[in-house]
């Protein structure tokens, strides 16, 4: 039975490591061929050896397998990637264009690349704290770089036929924002700042973009067990705070949200548009 993506092709950054990858596979499963992007090809490494903390994007697990290549052992698809620095406009217009010389169009657009300088701190710091250059690379990676792949996907999305078999729509972009880009949170100003950005800008480009049936919506996932939150995961009273203020009782997997992903990216949400969809075990209904 063909599955719910089978003829799309999607790019999905941040696609090597937590949730990025857990959408790549959810994506494979359904039939989409993949263009994977990001700055590595492995997964980023949850504790650093030495300071036995998550302290680092660049700190990468070099035994792992490239998310591109075990989608190829476990599904047989066309995978590929494209390595991307999603600050620099020429590289987010290049993976567009790779991934279109490659497939041959580009129907899904996943901008799903982040980081959160702040959880790297040894405690949280308040806004009067926070380094310039801390609130810069947040915004400039997780503002920024969604603001660039929805430009360079949107212009490849205007170029192209919709599918046969896709109603007329031309393209579907999802961009992950968060619970923090819905409600504050403590110690966290740069990264807050930037998840409300991706939220009104997919606001904004559902508004423009809606005549011309190009889909946009925001992923708002809530706290989840991946390298980006190893360190509130190894510290047992921050743990259970989290935990508590999850109505379902904890922290949610990655999986959890790329199910979600694969509705916002199929026909199941043809009448969707221009929604923050808070994927976080009730986190923001307290």
């Amino acid at each position: 039975m063909p599955g719910r993506l089978s003829g799309k092709t999607a790019i999905v950054t941040g696609s090597s490591s937590g949730l990025g990858r857990a959408i790549a596979h959810a994506y494979a499963q359904e039939g989409a061929q993949i263009c994977c992007v990001d700055l590595y090809p492995t997964s980023r490494n949850a504790i650093d050896a030495v300071t036995g903390k998550a302290d680092s994007f660049h700190n990468r697990t070099v035994t792992d397998t490239p998310t591109h290549e075990a989608l190829r052992e476990a599904y047989g698809g066309r995978y590929v990637f494209v390595r991307a620095d999603l600050t620099k406009a020429e590289d987010v217009k290049h993976a567009v264009l790779s991934c279109a010389k490659e497939f041959g169009r580009l129907d899904i657009m996943v901008n799903n690349a982040g980081i959160s300088v702040e959880s790297t701190h040894v405690r949280p710091l308040r806004v009067h704290e926070t380094a310039e250059d801390d609130y810069d690379k947040t915004m400039a990676i997780n503002a920024k770089g969604v603001f660039l792949g929805c430009k360079y996907a949107i212009s490849q999305m205007l170029q192209q036929e919709p599918l046969p078999a896709s109603n007329g729509d031309r393209g579907w972009i999802i961009n992950t924002a968060s619970v923090q880009g819905m409600v504050g949170y403590f110690g966290t100003p740069s990264y807050c700042a930037s998840k409300g950005a991706v939220v009104m800008l997919t606001r904004q480009i559902a508004l423009d973009y809606g005549p011309d049936r190009i889909h946009c919506n925001a992923l708002c996932p809530g706290f989840l067990k991946t390298a980006m939150t190893q360190n509130l995961q190894s510290d047992e009273a921050a743990l259970q705070t989290i935990n508590a203020a999850h109505p379902f009782g904890g922290m949610g997997e990655p999986e959890d949200v790329a199910r979600v992903a694969v509705f916002l990216a199929s026909d199941d949400a043809r009448w969707v548009t221009g929604v923050p969809l808070p994927v976080d075990g009730g986190f923001v209904c307290q």
